[in-house]
């Protein structure tokens, strides 16, 4: 089977294209290399994917002819490429929407044209203000609390409408808070590891009293594979939540990183963050009839993992 992967040199993007090569899929990679992070570190991620078989093409979502090429051969294609971030879209709303939407929207018109099954990544901000903990699919989704947010339930209803239309037939996973070994510099584990290691205080807004569903990066990949395997042509649309299945506070998390790392997470006090949920928490009852997914990494072996990577990342 050959895959597309938009997004395929960032964080998710990256490991999912290492798991379809290890298990003998032919794989293209798009990345536009958005300088949202430094793009130096997907280059060198995009050159060691390149090195273990993936074909890595440099193009934006939103360019139809970027997109074309892409998929030419494609039996499937996994939409990973996106503007995240909670924060990042109160910051820049309307890079938030020309990539997420818009971007959608370029990919879905060339499926259209030849459908092809679909997996795309939405997320567990979609819940926003409607939803009550444990989170299930069928809950309202109707009250985003950022732009990402409704980016993403914008991006879901319009897969959900080439699907109907179009015989585009897709999955939209919704990833709760994922973390790992080469994870965004702006998420939360990523920034307590660094702080710990390096000694520069990280940002904790608020009290550390959120609470987060963290899914550890391998779990979400087995969940993207199987629903790889899963979606069929003209097969409709689905909505499948992808979680760790435990609920920790910010709190819990950083006394994992310092567990981890042996030192302890200088921080520097920040207000609350504007559109942040108080609390996410994945109903997986769905994903495990569908997919059979059951995550694996606990939070504390996940910590474990991410701090040993960074350790070595950041050594000289």
């Amino acid at each position: 089977m050959k895959v597309l992967v938009t997004g395929g040199a960032g964080f998710v993007g990256s490991h999912v294209v290492e798991a379809l090569l290890r298990r003998g899929d032919a794989v293209v990679a798009l990345d536009a290399f958005d300088p949202y992070y430094d793009p130096a570190v997907k280059r060198r991620t995009a050159a060691a994917l390149e090195r273990r078989g993936a074909r890595v093409l440099e193009g934006d979502v939103r360019d139809p002819q970027a997109v074309a090429f892409a998929l030419a051969g494609v039996d499937r294609v996994v939409h990973l490429a996106a503007r995240p971030g909670v924060r990042a879209s109160l910051d820049d709303p309307a890079a938030t929407f020309d990539i997420n939407v818009r971007g959608l929207l370029v990919l879905l018109e060339a499926l259209r044209r030849a459908p092809r099954p679909l997996v795309s990544a939405s997320s567990s901000s979609v819940y926003g203000g409607d939803a009550r903990p444990p989170f299930h699919e069928d809950q309202p989704a109707s009250r985003p609390l950022s732009p990402y947010a409704a980016s993403k339930r914008a991006a879901e209803h319009l897969c959900a409408t080439y699907a109907h239309l179009f015989g585009v037939g897709s999955i939209a996973l919704r990833f709760f808070t994922v973390y790992g070994p080469r994870g965004r510099p702006d998420m939360s584990v990523g920034r307590f590891a660094r702080a710990a290691l390096t000694g520069e205080p990280a940002p904790l807004h608020g009290e550390g009293d959120v609470m987060r569903d963290f899914t550890y990066v391998d779990d979400i990949v087995a969940g993207v594979l199987r629903a790889l395997d899963l979606v069929t042509p003209g097969g409709g649309h689905e909505v499948l939540n992808l979680g760790g299945g435990e609920v920790h506070t910010v709190r819990e998390l950083i006394a994992a990183v310092e567990a981890a790392a042996g030192a302890p997470v200088p921080l520097i006090p920040r207000p609350a963050a504007p559109g942040d949920m108080t609390v996410t928490r994945a109903d997986l009852t769905r994903a495990r009839a569908r997919l059979g997914f059951a995550p694996r990494v606990p939070l504390a072996e996940g910590v474990r993992r991410t701090v040993a990577w960074m350790r070595r990342d950041l050594a000289p």
